[in-house]
């Protein structure tokens, strides 16, 4: 297949291949010059034209000078050579797991006329690219497909790496189409001289991060900071020319694709922002609630296909997907894709929220079945008990009501007296980050150990977020202003935070303590020093306002389970939810910033008792 826009692509990335190359024999000849003075300088000697004192000494500085050179080049070489360039954290697909996929692939690039991928791996993102894993420190080469020996000198095609959420989201068709520009990439990069440069970048940016890398020695540092110099100052020579070569091999490949599915193509693009706006929304409200509980769903792929469904039938579009969703899922070109699945899942929480690398009792998968009691219940009660014990902390008494069973037991009407009075707040601690003495903090349940941050998105009852440093908000002319609310509420949210802020340090200590244990040879560090540090934490920062009204949103969801029947529940696009009635308590929010922001509980009062909760009777605590 040749054509006008493929040949110019082609032709731009490779010139901008050489351009790399140069800046490489450039560097090279730096590092011989000397080399080659000294051999000058000898000649002379030799031949009795050079000769005296003057070029006795110059011939020695200069020798001296070329076999330093040459020694650092060399030692710069071989770092260069050995380091290990990064890849995407990824799940392996092997052949035999998913013989339809690969017979798909394989049958793809023929008809592009490229190269095959060398194999297939997923990665829990909307994303798809490829990536070169030919390097010898990441294993030795996948074996060629059958009928498509790799002679000794071709380059080893790269892996293809698709995100997960397009397998179970898009149909096989999509699915092709989607992958076409994807796969023709192979062709420019199977050419001698792309790869070559591409191979010198990689070199160039591993070396400085093993040079980077901390914990050494003074000397060692310093040799490691010359290389990390060297590598940078290459990096910075070449970076223009790597861009644009990256850009002529999209092109390219771009151009190329166009002869398949072209027209499906543009109906698969629209299908690409869909997934991605529903994987995010399903990390950010339904899955980072359960990582923080210490349990990690392991059907996240699935719940990508329910929670579009769901914003198709909200947004009045479900008779398109309806028809479409009739179609074969891309996820049936896997043998397993359940387990598949649960692999995406697990690295999708490792790479978003931390965690071991392995299940363990303090980091369990969850189905989505087993979610509203296992996370949503939990982590409403979590919540609440620790409002309560915030509360016991200052001096907060029990409610009176009459006819209340157990006077000193945790009841909702208790918060709702505190933050209702207003005036100066009880006697506590004299600093909000002072510990609480009166209440000490028990440690943390396992289930409670798992998260990486406790400044999560908000739970059932989402609250309109606005914050800006150190959680206040910032006014017209950009200076920081103070959070509305009473002195009690106030008071509270400070108490809140910073016992948040304790747990969360206990908590981070056991996670990094396990995961270290967890660590095999082969596991991934995302920091040096932290295991379990993700590399793409998702948790927005939450005022101290907003964690207040989760606090007593949580302790409202417990009255409501305890004393009216409510249930727990997931809902696919907004997360943990309160079903009363069947129904979904949609309109808690405002009632709940009442309360806190003007000390006013009646309108909060009206609706409890519109649903027959009762304040007055003590709830379950974890």
């Amino acid at each position: 297949m040749t054509g006008i826009g493929v040949e110019a692509g082609a032709q731009a990335a490779r010139s901008r291949a050489l351009a790399v190359l140069r800046v490489r024999s450039r560097a090279l000849a730096v590092a011989v010059l000397p080399a080659g003075a000294a051999v000058i300088l000898l000649t002379g000697a030799s031949t009795g034209h050079l000769v005296g004192r003057g070029w006795d000494a110059a011939r020695w500085a200069v020798g001296v000078l070329a076999v330093l050179v040459l020694l650092a080049a060399a030692g710069v070489g071989l770092v260069v050579a050995r380091a290990r360039p990064a890849t995407s954290p990824t799940v392996p697909v092997p052949e035999e797991s998913a013989p339809d996929l690969y017979r798909m692939v394989r049958d793809l690039a023929d008809r592009l006329e490229v190269p095959a991928p060398s194999a297939i791996a997923l990665t829990p993102d909307c994303d798809s690219w490829l990536e070169d894993r030919a390097h010898s420190a990441h294993g030795p080469p996948p074996r060629p497909a059958p009928g498509r020996p790799a002679g000794p000198r071709t380059p080893t095609p790269p892996v293809l790496v698709i995100g997960s959420p397009f397998l179970w989201w898009m149909r096989v068709g999509e699915l092709r189409a989607v992958l076409a520009p994807v796969i023709a990439g192979t062709g420019p990069s199977a050419h001698p001289d792309i790869a070559a440069a591409r191979r010198f970048v990689r070199g160039l940016d591993a070396a400085v991060a093993v040079a980077s890398a901390p914990g050494r020695r003074p000397p060692a540092r310093g040799l490691c900071a010359a290389v990390g110099w060297v590598a940078r100052l290459l990096l910075r020579g070449c970076r223009e020319h790597a861009t644009q070569m990256e850009r002529g091999v999209a092109a390219a490949a771009s151009e190329r694709a166009q002869a398949v599915d072209y027209g499906l193509r543009i109906v698969a693009q629209e299908q690409v922002g869909l997934a991605y706006a529903g994987w995010d929304r399903l990390l950010t409200r339904v899955a980072l609630p359960a990582w923080r509980m210490g349990r990690w769903p392991s059907r996240l792929d699935a719940g990508v296909v329910a929670a579009l469904t769901e914003l198709s039938r909200r947004d009045r579009l479900a008779e398109g997907f309806t028809s479409r969703l009739g179609e074969r899922p891309a996820c049936d070109l896997l043998e397993e894709p359940g387990a598949v699945d649960e692999a995406a899942s697990l690295l999708a929480a490792r790479l978003f929220h931390g965690g071991p690398a392995t299940p363990c009792s303090d980091w369990a998968p969850v189905d989505w079945q087993a979610y509203p009691e296992e996370v949503v219940d939990r982590t409403w009660r979590v919540d609440a008990a620790r409002l309560h014990r915030v509360l016991d902390a200052l001096g907060v008494r029990p409610s009176r009501h009459p006819g209340t069973p157990d006077p000193g037991g945790p009841t909702l009407a208790r918060v709702l007296d505190h933050l209702a009075t207003g005036g100066t707040p009880p006697a506590g601690p004299a600093h909000p980050h002072e510990p609480l003495r009166q209440a000490p903090v028990p440690p943390a349940p396992p289930a409670d150990g798992g998260g990486y941050s406790p400044q999560g998105p908000p739970a059932s009852g989402d609250v309109t977020r606005s914050g800006g440093m150190d959680g206040r908000g910032m006014d017209a002319d950009g200076e920081a202003e103070a959070e509305p609310g009473t002195d009690r509420s106030v008071a509270l949210a400070a108490r809140l935070t910073a016992e948040l802020a304790r747990e969360e340090a206990q908590a981070q200590r056991a996670r990094k303590g396990a995961a270290g244990a967890l660590q095999g040879p082969d596991s991934v560090v995302w920091a040096p020093g932290d295991p379990g540090l993700p590399p793409f934490p998702l948790q927005p920062h939450r005022t101290a306002r907003e964690l207040l009204a989760d606090h007593v949103t949580a302790m409202v969801c417990c009255a409501a389970v305890d004393t009216a029947g409510a249930v727990p529940a997931l809902d696919w696009l907004d997360g943990p939810s309160l079903l009363l009635g069947g129904e979904r308590a949609a309109d808690l929010a405002p009632k709940v910033l009442t309360l806190i922001e003007d000390g006013d509980p009646g309108p909060l009062r009206d609706w409890l008792a519109a649903f027959g909760i009762r304040p007055e009777k003590p709830v379950r605590l974890v």
